[in-house]
């Protein structure tokens, strides 16, 4: 039976093809482990593998692992990557590293003002509706510029770059063209606002396309059932 262990270093070895592949760095791509749904064990047996950036989509069940665990895994970096509601912006700010999923002006100030002055400034990346989705949220491409003007005004955040879930299609073609458009973005933020703020992360690519990501750039792949199994929402 394989480990927690033995699949997160399969998934680091498939990050590590696909660079070579795509004649690009591994250690230029981070994994975020997705760990929603799953225990605090499963965490924990990641973190002992040496995995350190951990994903969450539900605000409360992230904050309850990141008190569990913050004595026994003491510099895990929790990376929030699911969508926020305004009344549960003030969990974000407090206990997470990262907030993948920014997609308004108002949310920037709400998670500005509530992060706790002794904390490093949030890590925020903008969520952009690449595939223009009525179900996905994000904000339109000609929308990142104004927002990010908006982020780099607010100390208490720091604009790190772009996310996006791009369609779900078995259509190779508009995948990879989804993709190539955001790392235009990306590209295009970098000129506008690198003297502004450190733009070096480009997050998309999750376990059943990670290769296809990497091969367009992506800096930062989100992977959980490729190393945590399959997940169980019976609990909630």
């Amino acid at each position: 039976m394989t480990t927690i262990a033995d699949r997160l270093a399969l998934a680091q070895q498939r990050i590590a093809q696909a660079a070579q592949k795509s004649s690009r760095n591994p250690s230029e791509i981070k994994l975020v482990a997705v760990s929603k749904t799953k225990p605090d064990a499963d965490i924990a047996a990641a973190y002992l593998a040496g995995q350190r950036s951990f994903g969450e989509n539900y605000v409360q069940e992230g904050v309850l692992k990141a008190e569990a665990l913050k004595t026994s895994c003491p510099d895990i970096e929790w990376h929030f990557i699911g969508p926020l509601q305004s009344n549960k912006s003030r969990m974000v700010a407090e206990h997470f590293d990262w907030m993948h999923t920014l997609g308004s002006d108002k949310l920037a100030r709400r998670l500005a003002s509530q992060r706790p002055a002794g904390m490093a400034p949030l890590m925020v990346l903008i969520q952009v509706n690449i595939s223009e989705e009525d179900s996905k949220s994000g904000v339109e491409p000609a929308a990142i510029a104004s927002l990010a003007d908006s982020i780099c005004a607010l100390p208490t955040l720091a604009l790190r770059g772009l996310m996006a879930i791009p369609a779900a299609t078995d259509d190779e073609v508009r995948a990879r063209s989804e993709l190539a458009a955001m790392k235009s973005l990306f590209e295009a933020l970098k000129q506008s606002h690198g003297e502004r703020a450190q733009i070096d992360t480009l997050s998309m690519g999750m376990s059943g396309d990670l290769e296809l990501a990497i091969d367009e750039g992506s800096t930062l792949v989100r992977i959980g059932s490729a190393i945590f199994g399959e997940r169980d929402y019976s609990h909630g």
